[in-house]
């Protein structure tokens, strides 16, 4: 059974955060990124393919480096979702206050 991934499961993890905020910066092979992080390079390697299946960055061989660079487009959707959400909830937080001062000048 193929596990289908998407943008939130990529930056649910704070290592693949990581990796996307480095890569935005510059293209890096695995290596460099794995310096970053305290574990092994087969670890990195597989957040690595996390990103790259949910889309967010391209892996590159040139010669036996394989360069990882951002393709951060696919973000939009977080930020649609985000703007959905904000826009709900702002729209809920309004009646509530409202409610809230009705209730008060009753009171008074």
């Amino acid at each position: 059974m193929e596990v289908r991934r998407d943008v939130f499961q990529a930056i649910a993890d704070p290592t693949r955060r990581d990796i996307i905020l480095m890569l935005a910066e510059r293209p890096l092979n695995v290596n460099e990124i794995a310096e970053h992080f305290p574990v092994s390079r087969q670890a990195v390697s597989l957040h690595v393919k996390v990103l790259e299946e949910c889309g967010l960055i391209i892996v590159k061989k040139q010669g036996r480096e394989r360069f990882c660079e951002a393709q951060l487009t696919q973000l939009d959707e977080v930020v649609a979702w985000i703007a959905h959400c904000r826009q709900f909830w702002t729209g809920k937080f309004q009646a509530l206050d409202q409610y809230l001062q009705k209730t008060k000048n009753a009171k008074k």
